[in-house]
């Protein structure tokens, strides 16, 4: 996977409000990861306030997601909108540290996760956890 360092820091947007360009900064300083940046078949474990979930990237913003009771007891095949800060604005197919993941189930219609907490990368062929963050340098 690449981790390379952002190469431009946050610029604010100035038609943005002051809250949605903290929110932006913030999300960089937490860091995530990327959908489109791993290959298909990565397999996370995001840790949420409240699940810990299991997602295997399928590709094109499709992944197979796991492990809340309700939503999706088995892996459910969901197409991932990506992280919010609790706002309409998506930070699109990405899982960010302090944000909340959107996806749309196919039964459940869209979904809002709580808050992210921690984000591992599942090493298949001895499924342990290696932390990711992708961080602003």
């Amino acid at each position: 996977m690449n981790m390379l360092p952002l190469t431009e820091p946050f610029r604010p947007h100035p038609n943005f409000d002051d809250a949605i360009n903290r929110a932006i900064c913030q999300s960089e300083i937490e860091g995530g990861v990327s959908l489109d940046e791993l290959p298909v078949g990565a397999v996370l474990e995001v840790q949420t306030a409240n699940t810990l979930y299991r997602i295997e990237n399928r590709g094109d913003g499709e992944v197979l997601i796991s492990g809340h009771p309700g939503i999706c007891p088995t892996p459910v095949l969901v197409n991932f909108h990506g992280s919010t800060w609790g706002t309409p604005m998506l930070k699109l197919r990405f899982i960010g540290r302090d944000m909340r993941m959107e996806f749309h189930h196919p039964e459940k219609g869209v979904v809002r996760t709580s808050r992210v907490s921690d984000i591992r990368e599942q090493n298949a062929s001895s499924m342990t956890g290696t932390a990711l963050m992708r961080k602003a340098s």
